[in-house]
């Protein structure tokens, strides 16, 4: 144990301090947003506030293991990502939305607490991707047709299990994350081409067998969302009216009129940024922009110091991670890319996703406090 908290206070001190202010800076922002949307009976601030303080626990517990350590256990990992999964999709809770929305993605764990495990699963999935990949890349097999088809099957494995519990959203995160890592893993370009021009191939099929009702209209409104403005198009309406509303800088935090009656459906998890345009304008907007970008800066810096290639891989996996759900998030707010249940990293209410991202900044803590103590070993 003492050995443990040695290792705990070492690992701290060598932590990048930078990434610790951008995230706690996050974490203050968020807040803010959580205490303006909570609502009588449903305070959002105090979920948010309980998750965040579970998430950087966790992230400063996993910052002080060596994630070669974690990596060397991918197997097991995996495993257990699966079953949770499996679990979900038989004995999860289902949430049935408007629209023919039905997603099976929760579970029930006591003091009656609902957790999505896809969002853990992310977390898992950066570390056995990332040792899967840095095993090909040590036997100098990364130009392997049959190492690239194991490669495929195991970034497919959450895809289809996330896409078989009404999660098409994590699903899409899951496929993001996995291109980030192959590419900077140095899989050649033509295997890019291949998978994407099978997946051009396949959309026919996609749009007729694997895409609900509901969804294909999603893509159909989001061309046109006044098509439909008190149903499909309506969520997107009314985040486009209060983003707009905003103006420069927006009511004040607190103050947002629309904010306070809720007008944008889902407005403290989906549509978090239209709150910040409301109340914060432009600037507000800006703002989240700016610290998540900071914040991706300063993963592809930590990607870069990493002394091994599971390190850089682990720290391009989270930057897909965050990168396309802030995407995602960000265009469907916009309306310019259809609603699919992605929140935004940090900002977005859902004990779930901001606890499980908190463990992705300790992993890459954990990359950038081990390259140091490799340094200061050396230097020794």
């Amino acid at each position: 144990m003492s050995n443990l908290l040695v290792s705990f206070k070492e690992s701290v001190k060598l932590s990048d301090k930078f990434l610790w202010l951008i995230i706690f800076l996050i974490s203050g922002f968020s807040l803010a947003l959580m205490k303006s949307v909570s609502l009588e009976g449903m305070n959002y601030f105090n979920i948010q506030l309980i998750a965040m303080t579970a998430g950087l626990t966790g992230a400063f517990i996993i910052s002080a293991i060596d994630y070669r350590i974690l990596a060397d256990k991918w197997i097991w990992i995996g495993i257990f990502c699966v079953l949770m999964i499996v679990y979900t999709l038989f004995f999860g809770i289902s949430v049935e939305g408007s629209s023919g929305v039905n997603a099976r993605a929760w579970i029930n764990i006591p003091g009656g607490i609902t957790f999505q495990p896809s969002e853990l699963v992310k977390i898992g999935f950066i570390i056995t991707f990332s040792k899967h990949l840095s095993i090909i890349i040590e036997k100098n097999k990364i130009t392997s047709f049959w190492n690239m088809i194991l490669v495929v099957i195991h970034a497919l494995i959450p895809v289809i299990l996330t896409h078989l519990q009404g999660d098409d959203g994590a699903a899409i995160i899951f496929l993001c994350m996995a291109v980030f890592m192959s590419f900077i893993s140095g899989i050649q370009l033509r295997y890019f081409a291949l998978a994407l021009s099978l997946g051009v191939l396949m959309l026919p099929l996609a749009w007729k067998y694997v895409l609900a009702d509901y969804q294909k209209q999603r893509i159909i409104n989001q061309l046109n969302p006044e098509s439909d403005p008190l149903n499909m198009g309506y969520q997107q309406i009314q985040g486009k009216l209060s983003i707009a509303s905003g103006g420069f800088s927006g009511y004040g935090l607190f103050r947002g009129p629309r904010v306070a009656n809720g007008a944008v459906p889902i407005q403290e998890s989906d549509f978090i940024f239209s709150v910040a345009g409301e109340e914060l304008g432009f600037l507000g907007c800006m703002s989240i922009l700016i610290l998540l970008v900071l914040l991706l800066l300063r993963v592809i810096y930590i990607a870069k110091k990493s002394c091994d290639n599971i390190g850089t891989i682990m720290c391009f996996g989270f930057l897909g991670l965050v990168l396309s759900q802030m995407i995602f998030n960000i265009g469907m707010c916009l309306s310019l890319l259809p609603v699919m249940g992605v929140t935004l990293p940090f900002f977005s209410a859902g004990g779930s996703s901001s606890a499980c991202l908190y463990l992705g900044i300790g992993l890459i803590q954990s990359v950038f406090a081990h390259r140091q103590k490799s340094v200061v070993k050396k230097e020794k």
